[in-house]
């Protein structure tokens, strides 16, 4: 009989322990479609969004940026790329993985995050990866959810006090047999990446939702899934598939805050922020078509890739977390946007 264990401990070894999914060397690159692998678009937003935080910060001697949860450092090597002239010359670039990949021009790896970054601190897609306990309703109580390497699943003991009070806060939940990934874990992660930003600026970026549609009942089996060969598949923490749930950013909003590091907070869809960044993304006029063919082509090109970022039921969908530190505040560095509905 195979071993049963809580979630969150299959999850990180399923992941990251001997022969686990990342720990062989997979990244999530080869499995899903992520905004870095879209063109440079993102890569020229966050620089854009970076050079907001470089002028907040008075053009300090060195710059951060910090791509925590890099997978093959897609975003940082882009960023690296995109930041040019004076800013990048003061530029420092840390990709913070558990299992890096291998040396990268420009790019510092780091198993966990610095302790200390002046500049922006990024955490794309790395939230949803950040292994959580698995929680189900069982006679108005939640009960652990226990699971073996085949993923056969079975019920264990209540959960303890500290995820009860946040399933009472964040994932309000009484229907029988509904489930919820409990988020103490990823608020604590998010929360400490925030409190290392002594001055600047925290962006996460993932998918996720939010209280009010938590507590609807909108998610009564939870988000938790699979994923292997660009195809979501059933979540079994066998190390064969890299294993998500959506994130509840609210929480980690709230968390941050607690740390009394963070000076404003803005939670938006990436297709607003994109676009308060510069990213336009208008297609071509017809008529280039025939003039310049060959820039006709690129601008389309570039046209289709910030609509794929944008898109409504894709990319542009994510939220963007973000919190500002050292006194910066949020306007200096996006304009009011309408708040994220996922």
């Amino acid at each position: 009989m195979l071993e049963c264990r809580e979630w969150t401990r299959a999850w990180f070894e399923a992941l990251y322990g001997p022969g686990g999914f990342f720990a062989r060397g997979e990244r999530p690159a080869a499995h899903f479609r992520t905004g870095p692998l879209v063109g440079p678009e993102l890569a020229e937003a966050l620089v854009e969004l970076l050079g907001r935080v470089d002028t907040a910060l008075g053009h300090p001697s060195e710059l951060d940026f910090v791509d925590i949860g890099a997978g093959g450092g897609e975003l940082a090597v882009a960023v690296r790329a995109q930041a040019t002239g004076d800013l990048g010359r003061r530029l420092r670039v840390t990709a913070v993985e558990l299992v890096a990949p291998g040396e990268l021009a420009g790019v510092r790896w780091l198993p966990e995050p610095p302790s200390q970054v002046k500049g922006l601190l990024v955490g794309h897609e790395w939230l949803d990866s950040v292994p959580c306990q698995v929680a189900r309703m069982e006679s108005g109580r939640w009960l652990r959810v226990l699971v073996d390497r085949s993923g056969e699943e079975t019920l264990g003991e209540p959960v303890d006090e500290a995820a009860a009070r946040w399933l009472r806060r964040w994932w309000p939940l009484r229907e029988e047999g509904g489930r919820a990934e409990v988020g103490t874990g990823r608020d604590a992660a998010w929360a400490g990446a925030v409190a290392s930003v002594l001055a600047g600026a925290a962006l996460a970026v993932d998918y996720g939702h939010l209280r009010l549609a938590r507590a609807a009942g909108r998610y009564p089996g939870g988000t938790l899934a699979g994923y292997r060969g660009g195809q979501r598949v059933r979540p079994v923490p066998d190390g064969g598939c890299d294993l998500t749930a959506h994130v509840a950013m609210d929480a980690c909003a709230a968390a941050a805050q607690g740390t009394g590091a963070v000076t404003g907070t803005a939670l938006v869809a990436q297709r607003d922020a994109v676009r308060a960044l510069g990213l336009a993304g208008d297609a071509p006029p017809t008529g280039l078509a025939g003039e310049e063919p060959l820039r006709w082509l690129d601008d389309a090109s570039r046209a289709a890739r910030i609509a794929e970022l944008c898109a409504p039921g894709g990319l542009g969908g994510f939220g963007w977390l973000l919190q500002t530190t050292g006194g910066v505040p949020v306007p200096d560095l996006l304009p009011p946007l309408p708040p994220w509905r996922p």
